[in-house]
């Protein structure tokens, strides 16, 4: 059957937006509905999704999602997702639940390897092997070692959901928009509540997959500059197979409330137990009204979305929380909704919040919106669609993304994506009434009785009872068990391990597609810079195809600061934006920098140099315009740099209660990020910093900071005024550009005449900084019914030198051992391992994970593991183009331009990163067992860290060597 007869051609449309020509095709057969945008990215998207509304919150979709990447028809390995992940050049490999949806997305700029993931991901979803044992290990099972021992839960999602229902934050947006929705799936948990995973049968698991995951009701994507009748020619062989179905996939729509609803709900709380969350949330309309969306996304903006919106400053500056909360606008849901609130409020004052909000909004609606709020939302939301900056995202991935908040709801994919004639028609309506957005305020907030209000309230005793109740659902679960019950579970549980531990065979491992190493560049991509030394101040230009965008990243030298201002230092360069200068207050500072240009944002870059001991460290004012407006971004910068105003001590406490609440709340959805924060800053200054500025010990130095500001301000200030006359010194500067040649024409001269003006002192010099080292061992105690168990180990010290194979080892190291041993065995979420180039320090952190002992055993055996390993011929040369993949990432251009300054700042340069290339593509094995060598030596040593509750502390005390520190976090 040729191409024309298997597929009919529904819709084409040049979308100029984004340079893309869109074809919207039928599958004959089965009905499936594929988009085929074509276009001049070679970073090559595929993502297939599925409509897969849960009607409760057992978290079915969310296992499904795991699970149907565990083996399939065409490739029987156990996990071909593993696989892929250790072999492939891709640029995005995953899978994601939504509430609504299921989506499974894949990129690759070479071409084969698009193709081999393409081919894998279809077989996986329409033929997945999904034996009993695949939904135990990803759902949940009984684990029992024994018919006289205790039974547990062991079950990769039912740990990652404790982790999640672990964070106040996660549940305040869970809730919230559970209470909007409660007739409908919105009011589930799609990702699933742990209680309720567990009563999830493999029998509905396995009808959920029957029903739903057929072509008829698939959306399927592809993007790129592949040939657009080989993605069809792919399609046909799999679709072809299936007859035509109504799958039931329907989402109910919510019927309005007559009135709003109030509810209260806990969290567990620990130590410093942070006080209530109060939210309000609306619904709205729905997500395929686009104009309205729109309008909806500009409004939120206004009200919330920057630190000048009315909304965000009459909460801070109210005193009743220390930071926002709620998601904002929800518009990737069939009935959109917006809810905001404070958080780390009085539970006498939460009623008072709800008030302040209404209010708030009818003052909006009665005196008006200031018109510079207005033009600065425009212009910051009409930048973003325009600049298309994805990050690290693949752009078609985006795109996709986009197309869903219509396709998913039967409505025209491409909509979306057009969105200058939707931006067009809420610019008239602007203009045409000038209370445009005061009327959406009315009609949609004030006015719609379909409105909630939330208060999450701190429960210290809440971890301890969902424990015991959990523990009694056990309890009552084995005593219901006979003898021959538990010899069963006790024999499944045996089985299921034996599945686990048993390596795929080498007919499996075979099946998969792969490339072969003479589809890897030998040769290390080269960013052109041009660079200008100028006594201590440097300046690096990147041309770049930036369509008219500007790119200016302006450093300061963090060693020009004396050190005993080291942790005031993130307050500081939040206040150059956030807190005024001597020509304006903060709002009217905001308001001006979301009007003129893309954004000025502060960030921190701290690293040890590649090739010697020394250590730099930055803060860079990150900024973008579009070169027409290069005088503009100039003066504002040359405010944000001259005439910053620290002394307003209210708005300063402001600023310190948001970022503890921020720092306090990333801590137990980012644990293992954490835990590896404060290993690695036992080695060398440059982490120590980093640990400093944004780890646990800045969480306690904000808390307090907090106490200082309210009771000796002016010291507080002195400091402030001291960082300002050190850091801000020309002498110690570096600027980088990066811009098309056009651009640069009218933006260099700028940029230099912006850092002529800095002050600088000729003879100052840079001051020495010193770390200190924290213990060896450490229990970071929080409220988590999950744990981040981490250890960190100086491999310099046991003789090793450093090369490229390292790469290739640790990859090994990390998708098969740690992957095997930890997610798979031991029920994490997930397990990471690396080998630092400049430091030489390895370490491990594990994710969401219900082990401690067990997992700290793993790290301790991974040198009998390399000393095991005998990779040659393809299974070596998979693990080298899998590492190949991670030296190349896929970079935008101004990605391009920063990412090739802090090369230059840490000395990696092009030559010693074409080294590391070619000793990655000249792996042995003998690299595996040199480092096997390596880490016996290391067994027992180095540093411990542990992220969780007390509950496996005496359990795993033994691990720790010499005296365990127990410091409470949260």
């Amino acid at each position: 059957m040729s191409i024309s007869d298997a597929f009919t051609l529904v819709n084409r449309r040049y979308i100029k937006e984004y340079e893309t020509d869109a074809l919207r095709y039928r599958h004959n057969k089965t009905g499936a509905d594929v988009l085929s945008l074509v276009n001049k990215d070679d970073n090559k998207v595929f993502g297939i999704t599925f409509k897969t509304p849960p009607k409760d919150s057992t978290g079915i979709a969310h296992i499904l999602e795991h699970s149907v990447l565990c083996g399939s028809r065409k490739y029987p390995v156990k996990e071909p997702f593993k696989e892929l992940m250790k072999s492939s050049l891709n640029t995005f490999l995953n899978a994601m639940t939504y509430p609504d949806k299921t989506v499974y997305p894949v990129a690759s700029r070479n071409l084969q390897d698009f193709y081999n993931l393409v081919d894998v991901y279809l077989d996986a979803v329409f033929y997945p092997k999904l034996g009993r044992h695949v939904f135990e290990q990803e759902g949940w099972h009984y684990e029992l070692e024994s018919a006289d021992a205790e039974l547990a839960y062991k079950g990769v999602v039912y740990n990652e959901m404790k982790g999640v229902y672990s964070s106040a934050d996660s549940l305040v947006y869970e809730y919230a928009q559970q209470s909007l929705y409660p007739d409908t799936t919105y009011g589930r948990d799609s990702g699933g509540n742990p209680p309720e995973i567990l009563d999830l049968s493999y029998e509905e698991f396995e009808a959920f997959h029957r029903d739903l995951y057929h072509p008829a009701n698939a959306r399927i994507f592809f993007s790129g500059d592949d040939d657009p009748d080989q993605r069809l020619e792919m399609l046909d062989v799999y679709l072809r197979d299936f007859e035509e179905a109504k799958p039931d996939a329907g989402i109910e729509r919510q019927i309005r409330f007559s009135q709003p609803h109030h509810t209260e709900q806990r969290y567990a709380a620990g130590e410093s137990n942070d006080g209530c969350f109060v939210v309000l949330s609306w619904m709205l309309g729905e997500a395929t009204e686009l104009k309205l969306n729109l309008s909806l996304s500009l409004l939120s903006y206004i009200l919330t979305g920057s630190p000048a919106s009315p909304l965000r400053v009459a909460l801070i500056e109210s005193g009743l929380g220390e930071d926002l909360t709620g998601a904002g606008l929800e518009a990737q849901i069939l009935q959109t909704y917006f809810s905001t609130g404070l958080k780390g409020v009085s539970e006498e004052d939460a009623h008072r919040v709800e008030t302040l909000i209404l209010n708030t909004l009818e003052t909006l609606v009665d005196e008006g919106i200031d018109p510079l709020m207005i033009e600065a939302a425009i212009n910051t939301v009409e930048f973003g669609m325009r600049e298309n900056n994805t990050g690290s995202y693949p752009r078609g991935l985006v795109l996709m993304l986009r197309s869903m908040v219509t396709w998913l709801y039967d409505e025209d994919p491409l909509d979306p994506l057009e969105f200058e004639s939707v931006l067009d028609e809420v610019r008239v309506a602007i203009s045409e009434d000038s209370s445009y957005f005061e009327r959406l305020i009315k009609e949609w907030f004030l006015e719609n009785p379909h409105r909630t209000t939330l208060v999450l309230k701190p429960d210290s005793e809440l971890g301890e009872h969902e424990a015991a109740v959990e523990q009694a659902r056990l309890a009552e679960a084995q005593s219901s068990m006979d003898a021959s019950d538990l010899e069963q579970v006790a024999q499944n549980t045996a089985d299921l391990k034996a599945l686990q531990e048993t390596p795929d065979t080498p007919e499996a491992l075979a099946s998969m597609p792969s490339l072969s190493l003479a589809d890897i560049e030998p040769e290390v991509p080269l960013i052109e810079q041009e660079i200008e030394v100028s006594g201590k101040s440097v300046e690096l230009v990147h041309e770049q195809p930036t369509n008219g965008i500007v790119y200016i990243d302006m450093g300061f030298n963090l060693f020009a600061v004396p050190q005993k201002h080291l942790q005031l230092l993130p307050l500081f360069g939040r206040a150059l934006t956030e807190i005024g200068t001597e020509k304006e207050d903060y709002i009217q500072l905001n308001q001006r920098i979301a009007r003129k240009t893309g954004g000025v944002d502060v960030s921190f870059y701290t690293s040890r140099r590649v090739e010697d001991a020394d250590s730099t460290a930055w803060l860079f004012v990150r900024s973008k315009v579009m070169a027409s407006k290069m005088d503009d971004l100039q003066g504002i910068l040359e405010d944000l740099l001259l005439e910053i105003k620290l002394d307003n001590q209210e708005r300063f406490l402001q600023m310190v209660l948001e970022e503890k609440a921020s720092e306090e709340a990333h801590i137990v959805p980012g644990g293992h990020s954490a835990v590896r924060v404060r290993l690695l800053s036992r080695y060398g200054l440059a982490n120590w910093i980093h640990e400093q500025i944004d780890g646990v010990s800045y969480i306690f130095f904000l808390r307090e900071l907090a106490e200082r500001v309210q009771n000796d301000w002016e010291g507080v200030l002195a400091e402030l005024e001291a960082i300002r006359t050190h850091l801000l010194n020309g002498a110690f500067t570096v600027s980088n550009l990066t811009c098309d040649s056009a651009s640069r024409k009218i933006v260099q001269p700028r940029l230099q005449e912006l850092v002529g003006r800095l002050p600088a002192e000729k003879d100052a010099e840079l001051f020495s900084w010193e770390s200190d080292r924290l213990t060896d061992a450490e229990w970071l105690r929080i409220p988590a019914k999950v744990n981040y168990v981490g250890k960190s180990v100086d491999l310099s010290e046991f003789g090793y030198t450093y090369s490229g194979a390292a790469m290739v080892v640790n990859r090994h190291i990390r998708n098969d051992w740690l992957w095997d041993r930890v997610r798979v065995l031991g029920g994490a979420y997930g397990c990471f391992s690396g080998i630092d180039l400049k430091t030489r320090v390895m370490s491990f952190v594990s994710y969401r994970d219900p082990n401690v002992k067990e997992t700290f055993e793993v790290y301790e055996g991974t040198g009998q593991f390399l000393r095991t390993t005998a990779l040659s011929g393809s299974d070596l040369d998979n693990c080298i183009i899998g590492t190949m993949g991670d030296l190349d990432p896929c970079q935008l251009p101004d990605a391009k331009g920063y990412s090739s300054m802090l090369r230059y700042l840490n000395g990696f340069t092009h030559e010693r990163r074409q080294q590391i290339r070619d000793e990655v593509l000249c792996t042995k094995t003998e690299d595996f067992h040199v480092l096997a060598d390596i880490l016996d030596a290391a067994r027992g040593k180095g540093d411990y860290a542990v992220l969780g509750s007390d509950d496996l502390l005496e359990d795993a005390r033994s691990c720790f060597p010499g005296e365990l520190t127990i410091t409470p976090v949260l």
